[in-house]
């Protein structure tokens, strides 16, 4: 956060909100001289700062004195987008049990529940989810907190998510789902936690790709294991390439040996000396691709 300076009134209360100094801060509010919802250039106030900085008792002063809970920053955010960026769960408290908004967008569209899942600020969540905030709200390209928390990681974020109706197969603009951008990540938990609730395996974003096929290419053996458990699709793409293609190209023997004995083309055992160059650099992979016996080691 970038706080510019204003004038020296300004200035004084912008430091002590960002340093928590309250007893200073009450005395310059108090004072008159000074408006508790005063803002720099940028629109960020006190209480975004204090909020920011998760100096609780300078926040419940502010409130105390006046001060606008949903003003926006020159962004969209709001002192509650500060605090549920930051993790600060007491702060996201106070600010809603006195009127904050949940639903208040920045200019990309992100709220206080998408930042939240984005930072994996576990409490905050759930704190918001039990407000009854909106799950399924979406950014400008389309991705939504539950999107955000599966690209970041957050396992028990996604398990919040879905447990308060967030809709599993929601995907971006690019048909990028939650299930697909957790596979291309390597997040093996949260591929799993979606697949048991109901996200569809085979779905495609634009470019064809689908999660099973992002995981044989980036090598994620766990994630590609747990995507065959649900049947995945092993055929062709839109571009002509299959999963088992992916697999050779990013040179995993193990997930090679995977995909074949789940059911992948086996002849392409027997076409080595026809597909591309790239795709049998790897000896190792090659030599299992034209051998009789699939050993399974990586």
């Amino acid at each position: 956060m970038s706080f510019k300076k204003e004038t020296p009134l300004a200035n004084a209360v912008f430091w002590t909100a960002r340093k928590g100094n309250t007893t200073f801060l009450k005395l310059l509010l108090n004072s008159g001289r000074v408006d508790p919802d005063c803002r720099d250039s940028l629109g960020t106030t006190a209480l975004m700062i204090a909020s920011y900085c998760n100096h609780l008792d300078c926040v419940r002063e502010l409130i105390m004195q006046g001060a606008d809970i949903n003003i926006q920053r020159e962004s969209g955010s709001t002192a509650l987008y500060f605090a549920a960026q930051q993790g600060n769960d007491a702060i996201v408290k106070l600010l809603l049990e006195f009127g904050a908004s949940t639903e208040l967008p920045t200019k990309c569209g992100a709220t206080p529940l998408s930042i939240a899942c984005q930072y994996g600020r576990t409490s905050v969540v759930n704190t918001l989810l039990n407000w009854r905030c909106n799950v399924n709200i979406q950014l400008q390209d389309g991705a939504t907190s539950l999107f955000l928390a599966a690209q970041g990681g957050h396992d028990d974020v996604v398990r919040f998510l879905l447990s308060s109706g967030a809709r599993a197969d929601q995907p971006r603009q690019d048909l990028t789902t939650p299930l697909w951008i957790a596979a291309q990540m390597g997040h093996a938990n949260i591929v799993k936690v979606l697949l048991e609730h109901g996200a569809n395996a085979d779905t495609p974003r634009k470019d064809g790709s689908t999660p099973l096929f992002k995981a044989a290419y980036k090598g994620y053996t766990e994630v590609v294991q747990e995507l065959l458990k649900f049947f995945p699709s092993l055929g062709v793409l839109k571009n002509g390439t299959t999963p088992l293609h992916a697999a050779v190209l990013g040179g995993s023997v193990r997930i090679v040996s995977l995909l074949i004995n789940s059911g992948a083309d086996a002849s392409l055992k027997n076409m080595t000396n026809e597909l591309p160059a790239d795709l049998t650099k790897n000896g190792r992979v090659i030599r299992l691709l034209q051998s009789k016996e699939i050993n399974g080691q990586s």
